[in-house]
């Protein structure tokens, strides 16, 4: 998968783990043509599974956060009003934007901008007027899971003696 798809396949989506599984599509998995066992490190996709994570991760059209059970997510710019509409059904947390940097000695640092700061004042208008529903269809993938985990659980009752 070139640079190129990558990004095609994560505007298709909308809603894409890098790694992770989860109820939307991995990156990783759709370069490597299948299911990971491991570390995607390890894979003997593991450098075109990082050149198309890399390219993502650069994507100005492209939040990286940790939205879809604190893992790496990727969401396309165009689902970021209904991300913003629906903002409170989310732990806030979830929705920063997160990247990792260099630091001049060579190690990594994580950072992350805190939402709604990263938001871009056009995208703040379009989640304005977006509909409730409109903003639940487009993300449905992330809020069926969520209500089904809400759900309390049954359990039974031992019979009586």
């Amino acid at each position: 998968m070139s640079p190129e798809e990558a990004l095609a396949f994560v505007e298709k989506h909308g809603v894409v783990l890098q790694a992770a599984r989860g109820p939307v599509p991995s990156l990783a998995e759709a370069v490597a043509g299948g299911r990971i066992r491991g570390s995607w490190w390890g894979h003997p996709k593991g450098r075109e599974i990082y050149r198309a994570a890399d390219a993502v991760c650069e994507s100005p059209d492209v939040l990286v956060c940790k939205l879809v059970e604190g893992k790496i997510t990727y969401v396309h710019r165009r689902l970021w009003p209904a991300l913003v509409k629906l903002a409170s059904r989310f732990p806030r947390a979830r929705l920063a934007k997160v990247w990792d940097e260099h630091t001049p000695s060579g190690a990594h640092r994580s950072r992350r901008l805190a939402f709604p700061a990263w938001v871009p004042a056009d995208v703040a208008r379009q989640a304005k007027t977006l509909a409730v529903s409109e903003a639940e269809a487009a993300l449905s993938p992330l809020l069926a899971p969520r209500m089904e985990r809400a759900k309390p659980k049954r359990t039974r009752r031992p019979p009586e003696r």
